[in-house]
């Protein structure tokens, strides 16, 4: 089947593979920290409008991010066991249509933005920026998921924005908390290909991290939590907040005794279950917030 004889619904389901419809835990990674920075400026309470905008948003901008990943790895992608037969890689549909896809998706995400203030106009601008850059960065930088994790987690400033018209240090801190996190789920990730990208001659936190891989997620994980448990004693959040954060920690060793053997398919299972890790710390923000500031 060439690009040219497919029907329109075809394509549009081709068009769905581009962005990874059928697999949602890269919109789950970047929605839960957003979610927490929205319920923790909102005290709680968000406005609705925001709660639509910013998961709509999430996932929009997680699919377009899929599209420009796609456009610039199109080559790599077919010397990768996973990823060879993605529809731009097998010549399903066009380079340009993978752009103009990226483009739609990114001009509605935008507008979902424009009734809010400067401020979030401007931080959209930037995160726009993160999701076109990541792909050309990670082929330089010695731990990409660093900047991952700053493409990932800047819904967090823009929430904080959307409701409080500044970003505290807080959120800041919460962004880098994001970044370390990333970088424990997307070692998992790297871990399954590192074969690949080491024939690739391509960088990644698995390669670079080598043998004390493990160690180094199961610091980040730490790190992660310790970041975030700061936050807490910071706005005087009392216990759910912690019980939460002591569910991802056990979902964190669990991942850990997943990977210790750096096998593809548990590592790759560990990376899946981070949606969990990123729900555990949301479900006691939730809670401290919206349930008991309000009991």
């Amino acid at each position: 089947m060439t690009s040219a004889s497919i029907s329109l619904a075809q394509r549009v389901g081709l068009y769905a593979r581009l962005v990874r419809i059928d697999k949602p835990i890269g919109i789950l990674l970047l929605l839960w920290p957003t979610l927490w920075a929205l319920w923790i400026a909102s005290n709680g309470a968000p406005a609705p409008y925001l709660v639509f905008a910013f998961v709509l948003g999430t996932a929009l901008m997680r699919s377009a991010g899929c599209a420009i990943n796609d456009y610039f790895d199109r080559d790599v992608d077919l010397h990768v066991a996973r990823t060879r037969d993605r529809v731009l890689t097998s010549g399903l549909i066009s380079p340009k249509e993978a752009l103009l896809v990226a483009a739609g998706l990114a001009l509605v995400s935008f507008l979902l933005v424009l009734p809010m203030n400067y401020l979030v106009w401007a931080l959209a601008v930037v995160a726009a920026f993160l999701a076109v850059s990541y792909p050309k960065f990670k082929r330089f930088f010695a731990i990409p998921q660093a900047y991952l994790g700053i493409a990932f987690g800047f819904g967090i400033p823009m929430a904080f924005a959307a409701v409080l018209g500044t970003v505290p240090a807080i959120g800041w801190l919460m962004l880098l908390a994001n970044i370390v996190w990333a970088i424990a789920y997307d070692t998992e990730y790297a871990m399954v290909d590192r074969p690949d990208d080491l024939k690739l001659g391509l960088h990644t936190s698995a390669i670079t991290f080598g043998r004390y891989d493990v160690l180094m997620v199961g610091i980040c994980y730490a790190v992660t939590l310790a970041m975030l448990g700061g936050i807490g004693v910071s706005l005087g959040y009392g216990w759910a907040f912690y019980l939460g954060l002591a569910a991802a920690a056990a979902i964190a060793v669990r991942h850990l005794v997943w990977i210790r053997h750096r096998e593809p398919g548990p590592c790759f299972r560990a990376f899946l279950n981070n949606t969990w890790f990123g729900f555990a710390v949301f479900a006691g923000i939730f809670v401290q917030t919206s349930v008991l500031s309000r009991a």
